[in-house]
């Protein structure tokens, strides 16, 4: 029983760094001086952003531009159509009755590598990639959660979407996507 178990366990390992080696292309890694650069561009862009808002509390605002935790961003991907393999100019799949329309989107994924345990994590590549969404991966000494919690204003947070929503903080992203 415990040789079957182990085994499944490597195949299950080997099938995850297989499927980080088939979406790696969307995958880009950030850390040191790239990594406190990126973060500083972002809560330059929230602290502006704040004084543009208006009465809508911080952490209201902040919800609206962030899906903050493992799964909350899990959530937001399922619920995200598959993306077309083939690159065909297709419409998307009819809605059927009674099911809504993903009302968000998001614009990329920023991850945690310092996770413990790993597993928690391990869907949100294969998952992303599948939803053609980029995915960003935090790696620094002081911890890659705490520096993303810093930017959302908590404690320690492993996983970030970035909603689509058109805002500075959108363009920032595209701007890292594309260098």
């Amino acid at each position: 029983m415990a040789k079957k178990k182990s085994r499944k366990v490597l195949e299950a390992s080997k099938l995850g760094s297989a499927v980080q080696e088939n979406h790696s292309s969307k995958t880009v890694h950030y850390e040191g001086e790239r990594l406190a650069a990126l973060l500083q561009r972002l809560l330059g862009e929230i602290e502006t952003a704040k004084l543009k808002k208006g009465s809508l509390p911080e952490k209201i605002w902040i919800k609206q531009q962030f899906s903050i935790g493992v799964n909350d961003v899990t959530r937001i991907l399922e619920r995200m159509p598959p993306a077309e393999r083939g690159g065909s100019d297709k419409e998307s799949p009819p809605i059927q009755i009674g099911q809504k329309p993903p009302s968000v989107q998001l614009q990329a994924v920023l991850l945690a590598s310092d996770c413990n345990p790993r597993w928690l994590t391990k869907h949100l590549p294969s998952l992303a990639s599948s939803r053609q969404v980029p995915l960003i991966l935090v790696k620094d000494r002081r911890g890659g959660s705490l520096r993303l919690g810093e930017v959302v204003k908590i404690k320690t947070a492993i996983a970030l979407g970035v909603k689509a929503r058109g805002s500075g903080i959108n363009k920032i992203i595209e701007q890292i996507l594309q260098t």
